[in-house]
């Protein structure tokens, strides 16, 4: 059995690796940071430091999505208030359109995306479903795109793509109040 200083080490460890990683990772790639091999110790472990983030009432949550893999980022309502503050964002302007048209009209062809987002869309989809945030299947000559689990988990939606347009719906209502604050103000 692990002494307490290496579980605190461990911790560290983990907090560390999903911080810089910026991404969700595996139980695996955990193993391979803090060294640990039995995967529901480190389980347990990841899950008692997302439990101090939600009792330390951080900006920050630690999530297990579906799959299996953890992931830390900002609680949402912190994410619309600072994300223009990032030195990398994830994706930039174009493809973020591009996702947010997919999620709203999902499922839609890939030609009807096109159609309205122009001939770059083919690249931001190519990245999008690169990135597991989008996923496709052959549609005749075209594809037909809707968001995955992965994509719902990491924005905080709904999986269910009726409550995920309301969802987008307000977003965009509160981002569209937000700007036309930011232009009053000027």
């Amino acid at each position: 059995m692990a002494s307490k200083g290496s579980a605190k080490h461990a911790l560290q460890l983990i907090e560390a690796a999903l911080y810089v990683s910026g991404r969700p990772l595996s139980l695996e790639e955990l193993s391979s940071v803090t060294g640990i091999r039995s995967e529901k110790r480190l389980r347990k472990l990841v899950k008692t430091l997302a439990a101090r983030y939600r009792v330390d009432e951080s900006a920050l949550e630690i999530l297990e999505l579906e799959d299996g893999r953890f992931v830390m980022q900002l609680k949402p309502e912190y994410a619309a208030k600072v994300w223009r503050l990032s030195a990398k964002p994830m994706l930039t302007t174009g493809p973020l359109k591009t996702l947010s048209y997919i999620a709203y009209k999902q499922p839609i062809t890939q030609a009807e995306v096109v159609e309205v987002r122009g001939h770059q869309a083919y690249a931001h989809i190519k990245q999008l479903v690169e990135m597991g945030l989008v996923s496709w299947e052959k549609l005749g000559r075209t594809k037909l795109l809707r968001t995955t689990d992965l994509f719902a988990s990491y924005f905080n939606l709904s999986k269910d793509p009726a409550k995920m347009r309301k969802q987008l719906e307000a977003l965009f209502r509160e981002a569209h109040s937000l700007k036309g604050k930011e232009g009053s103000a000027s």
